[in-house]
């Protein structure tokens, strides 16, 4: 994740202009996403057209996207639902059109004639003339009956993919499952770690965010561009979600020990353990992604207390054995789904199979370099059990010279409901709901005994 962009929203845009130009970048992205199936964060870094919008209108285009896809099962079924003819739509250009339409009239309340008349210059812009009527057609008429159909939609099913809400459902129950996604329906708030854990108070009052009890600062205002808040730049401070911060509580205190983080990158977790006084050695196998961890290093004045190794830590080798590592494994990410709503989108079961593949040896990797009486915590941001608790227990299973330190409550900020019957922390995006929520985080702490 990129770590100057938590906030989807960066700027509470109340009147967008009617220029076509945020929308058609919007409507290009989109497809990108949806059709072709890159990231929302990979298809806006990308984009020169998205780069080239001023800022007002690239914090409406961001916000259209992820509004669109935060809401598109929703959508879809409205348009559906408005459909005269199953066969009425010809393209994904003319459905992603209708789909940034609805967005705008019914979950972002721009005026109706401004979103008619701009989705149809949008098909002008396309040279689709012959779709005008029919965009027309479809917004009007939902514009008139679109109100009710919402009222009965089942919004949280809807805007959760069938394979996920499935899984979801075999590993927690339909309730909690039903929490899950309606959690995942709302955006979530501006997580920040201070580098300075003394400064805390003076950062809370200056961004206007309160104090987790695990140390964590929560800004709920929205409108700022990160870059451009007080701080920022000159290094005091980063984001990481509340959830994203707690492993590294579990080694206790960390000054002057050394602590090797496994899957580095993009490096919110080594900037913290650097911050605390650990000296790091940072390992990942994506030269890109660690480029951006090098230059957060550079920007929080830590850089001398990382060591960045580019290697596949599935295979990395360490002359002398750690007594700490910290595996923050690869994984469906479905956790963050609240920042990240294309996530269940562009992931799939065969996906989530190949990623146990390699937290697996990934995990038996840390195992073989940990020294014997050293502590190893794994940790995945997904929400499923395959990836968290299942590793856990296969892993302990194959391995009789590692077992849990269980976690206690005093550990991370009193938060008892956050740790599961074994010990380990399953994290849920509704967890601390009436504080924003958080993302979904498995974490698990075992000791090598032998």
């Amino acid at each position: 994740m990129n770590l100057t962009q938590n906030n989807e929203i960066e700027t509470a845009i109340e009147n967008p202009n009617d220029d076509l130009a945020a929308r058609i970048c919007a409507l290009n992205l989109i497809g990108k996403v949806l059709n072709k199936r890159n990231t929302l964060d990979v298809a806006l870094e990308s984009s020169s057209e998205f780069a080239r919008l001023p800022p007002r209108d690239r914090a409406f285009a961001r916000m259209l996207l992820s509004t669109t896809i935060r809401r598109l099962g929703q959508i879809d079924d409205l348009i559906t639902y408005a459909q005269e003819r199953p066969d009425a739509l010809k393209t994904d250009v003319v459905r992603n059109i209708l789909r940034l339409g609805i967005t705008q009239i019914f979950f972002m309340e721009v005026a109706d004639y401004a979103v008619v008349d701009t989705c149809v210059r949008m098909v002008e812009e396309k040279n689709m003339p012959r779709q005008k009527g029919f965009i027309n057609a479809m917004l009007r008429t939902l514009i008139k009956k679109g109100a009710v159909r919402i009222e009965k939609q089942d919004a949280p099913r809807l805007n959760t993919p069938d394979w996920l809400l499935k899984i979801w459902i075999e590993d927690y129950g339909l309730n909690i499952a039903a929490k899950i996604a309606q959690a995942n329906m709302s955006e979530a708030p501006l997580d920040i770690t201070v580098k300075d854990i003394t400064e805390r108070p003076y950062w809370g009052n200056i961004l206007q965010a309160s104090e987790l009890s695990t140390g964590t600062l929560r800004r709920v205002i929205g409108g700022k561009n990160i870059r451009n808040m007080e701080g920022f730049e000159s290094g005091k401070w980063w984001v990481q979600d509340a959830a994203a911060a707690i492993p590294v509580l579990l080694f206790g205190n960390v000054e002057g020990k050394r602590i090797v983080d496994l899957c580095a990158a993009p490096g919110g977790k080594t900037l913290q353990l650097a911050s605390l006084g650990a000296n790091v050695t940072a390992v990942d196998r994506s030269a890109k992604r660690l480029k951006r961890l090098e230059e957060n290093l550079e920007r929080m004045g830590l850089k001398d207390r990382v060591r960045i190794e580019i290697a596949d830590a599935a295979s990395w080798k360490i002359a002398q054995k750690p007594e700490r590592i910290l595996l923050d494994a690869p994984c469906s990410a479905t956790g963050t789904i609240r920042r990240h709503p294309d996530t269940g989108y562009l992931k799939s079961v065969q996906d989530i199979a190949s990623l146990m593949s390699v937290q697996e040896r990934l995990l038996n990797r840390a195992g073989e370099i940990l020294a014997i009486g050293g502590v190893l915590i794994y940790c995945t941001c997904s929400l499923q059990k395959s990836e968290g608790e299942h590793q856990i227990e296969k892993f302990l299973n194959n391995n009789a010279n590692f077992k849990r330190i269980n976690v206690k409550s005093h550990e991370i900020g009193d938060y008892e409901e956050l740790i599961n019957d074994s010990g380990d922390l399953r994290i849920l995006p509704y967890h601390l709901s009436n504080q924003g929520g958080m993302d979904g985080f498995f974490v698990s702490r075992l000791i090598k005994t032998g």
